[in-house]
């Protein structure tokens, strides 16, 4: 598949995913366990079709990583899931996600003894300015919220001090998977598609422990306003429609990740991931008319530029002009 086709499907499953999943999360904040349950079955089940092959097909990975890594993954989804229903805005969260660099760079220097350039440093600095200022941004706005009592709001704060650890753990420990994986894929090769069934088929059963949660949110989906499907006619309640096309696009997203992988270098995976998430905060900002302050724009303007710091664009880009300019010298 060519790679613009790839990039298109990052851009229009991953920024629509974010858009269906705050539809959701504004009418049921503590919604993250139903969906997070629909988009693992969802992946698990292509998974086990196209590449288990019907569970006929051995992982090229001992299963004993698998359940190590899934372990990981599904303790990060459900934190940062409940995060949301800790007093946790949405951009708060993309943001504070994107501090990703970060947090696998330190433990890159604590685990791997891996040493870095100048240049990636600086990024870090950028990229912790960026989330602090964010953050102590919405800690004023959570102090503000409108209570009837001074008790009510320090306990409000209390709450987003709460979700804020929550973001902080489930990044640490993100990163710590990625450098497990790291370590596995040079040892066993690179099985990204395989990794990617295991690690949503694997916590099925985890599910039953959040069970109730699950039962009581589909009970409200079903009590939601009708909607109308277009060109269909067909009827369903609007709740389970945001939950359907957020699974449907949730999978487009993660298949142009893949097909990225696959067919482009890790650099404009990066970049494409990386202005992925500047566009769904901004759309989320807009459409939905989420508080965003100057201090908040100064802030995202320093994690992306950190960002895009990180993954050496500067460089590629002189390197990209000084080719062209020799070229057109020779020409």
């Amino acid at each position: 598949m060519h790679p613009a086709v790839a990039v298109g499907l990052v851009f229009s499953g991953c920024c629509s995913n974010v858009v269906f999943l705050e539809l959701l999360a504004r009418k049921f904040p503590g919604c993250g366990n139903i969906v997070t349950f629909a988009q693992f079955l969802l992946i698990a089940i292509e998974g086990f079709i196209f590449q288990a092959q019907f569970g006929r097909k051995r992982p090229a990975i001992p299963l004993r990583y698998y359940v190590t890594m899934v372990a990981m993954f599904f303790t990060v989804s459900v934190v940062n899931n409940y995060a949301l229903n800790l007093n946790i805005s949405m951009p708060l969260h993309m943001i504070f996600r994107s501090g990703s660099l970060i947090a696998n760079m330190i433990l890159g220097i604590i685990i791997l003894n891996k040493r870095y350039s100048s240049s990636k440093y600086l990024s870090i600095v950028l990229v912790s300015m960026g989330i602090f200022i964010c953050t102590l941004m919405s800690a004023k706005q959570v102090a503000t919220y409108s209570t009837s009592s001074k008790d009510e709001g320090f306990e409000a704060f209390l709450w987003w001090l709460l979700g804020i650890a929550a973001l902080t753990f489930a990044l640490l420990l993100s990163a710590r998977m990625g450098i497990f994986q790291e370590t596995l894929y040079k040892e066993y090769g690179k099985h990204s598609k395989e990794a990617l069934f295991y690690n949503h088929a694997l916590p099925l059963p985890g599910f039953l422990l959040l069970a109730p949660d699950i039962y009581n949110h589909a009970v409200m989906f079903s009590q939601s306003e009708m909607f109308t499907l277009p060109l269909l006619g067909i009827q369903m309640p609007i709740m389970w429609f945001y939950l359907l096309m957020n699974v449907i696009t949730q999978y487009v997203c993660i298949r142009g990740v893949f097909i990225l992988t696959t067919e482009c270098p890790s650099l404009t995976v990066t970049l494409v991931v990386t202005l992925r998430k500047f566009l769904s905060l901004i759309f989320s900002i807009l459409y939905f008319n989420n508080p965003f302050t100057t201090w908040h724009w100064i802030g995202t303007l320093l994690v992306f530029v950190g960002t895009l710091l990180y993954t050496e664009v500067w460089n590629s880009i002189q390197a990209a002009s000084s080719k062209y300019r020799k070229e057109t010298k020779k020409d």
